[in-house]
């Protein structure tokens, strides 16, 4: 069994429970709160720029040069394909420049970026991948799952055919198969460091959806 199926079969129940949280049921049904779509987007706009920079960081620690090549564009991708979604709904929600220039990221999106650019910057390539993957894949999963089952005219559609496109699956696609690729002659030691990183990521994304749904801020 390859890492990726192994990692995807330990986290099926944590994906599962992705699946049925009250912020992707509503956006499958197209009854999300305006609101809380609009602080999800604001959040997942300041985690873009953290997650491009951790993918710089791993493109510096690629194995070979197609995997630079690779990890460069895919930060370069993150920046300016998916910031251009973000500006569409920024436009239909009235969130100015200005406005997100003075938000701050959310604890939860705080926490993730942290963790992705520690690990980024501290932990061998294998593990960096597998900390990266569920941004990818969890993604890609729930993208195509709500695209199955959702009604149109959807109000997130835009959303939706992003994460549900034959782009981003032929993206996510060429993730995986590094991560299996790299994977394959770790040690086991190292192995055992990816399945805790892919497992971390995974808790941090049911995190960061669960976090603009209660839209949570900072305490104090």
């Amino acid at each position: 069994m390859t890492f990726s199926n192994d990692a995807w079969q330990h986290n099926l129940l944590r994906y599962q429970a992705i699946l049925m949280m009250p912020f992707n049921q509503e956006l499958q049904a197209g009854t999300l709160a305006a609101d809380r779509f609009k602080q999800y987007m604001i959040q997942d706009a300041h985690y873009l720029e953290g997650f491009a920079r951790a993918l710089s960081l791993a493109a510096s620690k690629g194995q070979r040069a197609e995997h630079i090549v690779q990890f460069a564009g895919a930060a370069q991708t993150a920046i300016l394909v998916e910031r251009a979604l973000h500006q569409e709904y920024f436009s239909h929600f009235g969130v100015s420049a200005e406005a997100f220039a003075t938000s701050e990221p959310s604890p939860v999106c705080d926490h993730y970026v942290s963790y992705l650019l520690r690990v980024a910057a501290l932990e061998p390539f294998e593990v960096v991948l597998a900390a990266l993957l569920p941004c990818f894949w969890v993604y890609l999963e729930v993208g195509t799952h709500i695209h199955q089952h959702t009604s149109i005219p959807n109000p997130f559609q835009a959303w939706i055919d992003t994460y549900a496109g034959a782009e981003f699956a032929q993206a996510v696609q060429q993730v995986i198969a590094v991560v299996d690729e790299v994977a394959a002659p770790a040690s086991t030691r190292t192995t055992a460091a990816m399945h805790r990183a892919f497992t971390r990521a995974t808790q941090l994304e049911w995190m960061f959806w669960e976090s603009a749904y209660s839209q949570t801020a900072w305490p104090v």
